[in-house]
């Protein structure tokens, strides 16, 4: 590893780098974006009793929303009781959106990375090929052309390693908070239902 990073240059340092964000962006999100901790059991418990506590606190929403991505919008809907049909639809979409902002975090920064690793994998390999010509040319030996071109394409190789798992892990990701801004928006629906069927909601 060490020999090839410096066959590559800075550049290889580069995209070593770009390898070590990624990863540490796929764990992250990995971790954030679990059905569990986006919807914690623990909370989804407590549907019935939020729902029947009727207006809650700033102090208790502020709680709820810092809980999870679903105590956010939860927090939203306990917020817009007695408000209008059309208001309460536009505060728990908009907590909604915020939720789904929040669970799309460090995502641009991976599909940057994707972008641009094999383009600096690619511009290595370009800048190795200039050394190795430029070197020919001065010396008028073609035995370490072979070598040289080999050394001048690992930038390529090392970039596309990092870009296909990073873009991969980014089309998984987009898709889970798709998939968990969904699950919210069923959370959200049943705790509403709940509270028009509660004596709280009622009054």
């Amino acid at each position: 590893m060490g020999q090839m990073t410096m066959a590559g240059g800075w550049l290889m340092l580069t995209i070593l780098l770009c390898s070590v964000l990624g990863l540490a962006i796929v764990i992250e999100r990995a971790w954030a974006l679990r059905a569990t901790r986006v919807a914690p059991p623990a909370l989804t418990g407590q549907l019935a009793r939020i729902a029947r506590a009727g207006a809650l606190s700033a102090s208790d929403r502020e709680a709820l929303a810092a809980h999870s991505p679903l105590g956010q919008v939860w927090a939203a809907v306990a917020a817009s009781r007695g408000a209008s049909p059309d208001q309460r639809r536009e505060r728990i979409e908009e907590a909604g959106r915020r939720a789904a902002h929040d669970m799309s975090r460090y995502l641009n920064t991976l599909g940057t990375i994707a972008a641009i690793a094999p383009l600096l994998g690619l511009l290595g390999t370009v800048a190795g090929m200039i050394d190795v010509f430029a070197a020919l040319e001065a010396s008028g030996a073609a035995g370490g052309l072979a070598g040289g071109i080999g050394q001048a394409l690992l930038t390529t190789a090392a970039g596309l390693c990092v870009a296909i798992p990073a873009l991969a892990a980014h089309r998984y990701f987009t898709g889970c908070v798709a998939e968990r801004a969904l699950l919210l928006e069923r959370w959200a629906v049943r705790l509403m239902d709940t509270e028009q069927g509660s004596p709280a909601a009622a009054r």
